[in-house]
């Protein structure tokens, strides 16, 4: 069943004003403004569903379902919005909800379309997905509401992904998703409909306090599937929005949860998991960047010696670390540093010798899920990309004067080659995440040497002469 809800939206406007902003807001400074008028919209689309459905709304299970739903908070009886992508994932989280007695409202978010990029599909890009969250919905007869968030993701992620690359970082846009988006505007906007919890197919756990205990924080903790943790993604939320959140996949691996959708008969049970930035879709991420910044002809310079190697298109196509896409002969090479102002970019043979050592660097933008460390602190674990490896480290905070934001700088015990300003680092004790800063250019002596001929080319007004034989006799 498909249903049109009007929703209050009082208090949208600030919330989005107050998420627009950048994350650094003191490097590369831009604008978003949310329209006065503008009001989030749920809606029906018209659109034929060819996916089979399963007839008997019963959907018997066979197992033990008692047995997958410690994450599901089975012992009380809740009202719970549930994020439904029409994936393996948040299907079964719909469904263990269902099972553990909830009363569930299921939430399609429609967050990207973008005219200009039509020509790359040959098919609604969002209508497969609502057809088979539709599906999985009708098995047990749950409602399913579609929401119009374009406008609020294109301000608050999409605008800010371009201008970070335009300003040479390498943002993360499924940390922003999650915080400005669905647990963000979309939580604001369903406030007044009297949901005990937001619940979506996220491989995390969040360990609430106990009923007579509200007032305590809730923790955010790694999932069972090590692999597939999502923490890391989650890791910038606040305590407000942790507070309102349910993972019911925290405590079940991936092929636990593919043998639940092929029990419970999913539509979707063999549906591959989708890969890459959550709002592209097919469309690649060169094409979506050249797009909105253009190209501009620049040169590629040896980090070690200055010697012209190449052109390319523009530096915010490249990120620190890549060698895919590079096409230089007698590699491989890896991007070490980019020059913003003068266009360049440096690579290097050697990233990963010895002597280039990166294990200090510098975090801004901190937020902390349970309150305030200590300003020194030497037992953690640190993540500064999606993925099951963890990085011991020591954090240190420097509070900033003069109403500037504190900065963390971070020591990690071993060296990791592939860190660039604007991703995202989360910080873990135990299996608790408890917090996460964004990473910025600022880096000690330890970051990578570009030498001084280097540095002068890149300077060079004319950098047609750089590469020509006769420059090399003076």
């Amino acid at each position: 069943m498909l249903r049109v809800m009007p929703i209050a939206m009082a208090s949208l406007l600030s919330h989005i004003t107050s998420l627009s902003l950048p994350l650094k807001p003191q490097l590369c400074l831009f604008s978003q403004s949310a329209n006065p008028t503008r009001t989030l919209s749920f809606s029906c689309s018209s659109y034929s569903s060819a996916i089979s459905q399963n007839p008997d709304p019963s959907n018997s299970f066979s197992g033990d379902i008692g047995s997958y739903l410690s994450c599901s908070m089975p012992h009380k009886r809740l009202k719970v919005a549930v994020l439904l992508s029409g994936g393996v994932d948040s299907s079964v989280a719909l469904r263990l909800l269902h099972a553990a007695g909830h009363s569930c409202t299921a939430f399609y978010l429609k967050i990207w379309f973008q005219e200009g990029f039509e020509n790359f599909w040959s098919e609604c890009p969002w209508e497969e997905d609502l057809n088979y969250a539709k599906a999985v919905c009708n098995q047990v007869d749950i409602p399913l509401e579609v929401v119009h968030l374009t406008d609020e993701y294109w301000n608050n992620v999409v605008s800010y992904i371009i201008e970070e690359y335009r300003c040479g970082r390498t943002p993360n846009p499924d940390v922003l998703c999650n915080t400005r988006i669905k647990f963000g505007v979309f939580m604001d906007a369903i406030s007044s409909m009297e949901f005990d919890y937001v619940a979506s197919g996220h491989y995390a756990k969040v360990v609430h306090a106990s009923a007579d205990q509200m007032d305590k924080d809730s923790a955010l903790e790694l999932s069972q599937d090590m692999v597939k943790d999502q923490t890391y993604f989650l890791s910038h939320l606040s305590q407000d929005q942790l507070k309102r959140l349910i993972f019911p996949l925290g405590c079940l691996s991936k092929d636990k949860v593919r043998k639940l959708a092929t029990e419970f008969d999913l539509p979707n049970k063999e549906r591959k998991d989708s890969q890459g930035i959550c709002f592209l879709g097919k469309i690649r991420f060169s094409d979506f960047i050249g797009r909105h910044i253009g190209e501009k002809e620049g040169v590629i310079l040896e980090a070690e010696t200055g010697d012209f190697l190449g052109k390319h298109r523009g530096f915010w196509f490249y990120t620190i670390g890549q060698r895919q896409g590079l096409r230089l002969p007698g590699g491989p090479w890896y991007v070490v540093e980019k020059d913003v102002k003068n266009n360049v970019v440096f690579v290097s043979r050697n990233y990963f010798s010895v002597d280039k050592r990166r294990r200090l660097f510098r975090v801004g933008s901190l937020k902390w899920l349970q309150g305030l460390p200590p300003n020194q602190i030497s037992q953690l674990e640190c993540k500064v990309r999606h993925g099951p490896r963890f990085c011991n480290c020591t954090l240190i905070v420097e509070h900033g004067e003069d109403g500037n934001e504190d900065v963390a700088v971070v020591h990690l015990s071993e060296d990791d080659q592939g860190l660039a300003a604007g991703q995202f680092a989360a910080f873990y004790q135990g299996r608790t995440c408890l917090g996460s800063g964004v990473i910025l250019e600022s880096w000690d002596d330890q970051g990578f040497p570009v030498c001084a001929k280097a540095l002068e080319n890149a300077r060079m007004e004319d950098k047609s002469l750089l590469g020509k034989p006769w420059l090399h006799i003076f």
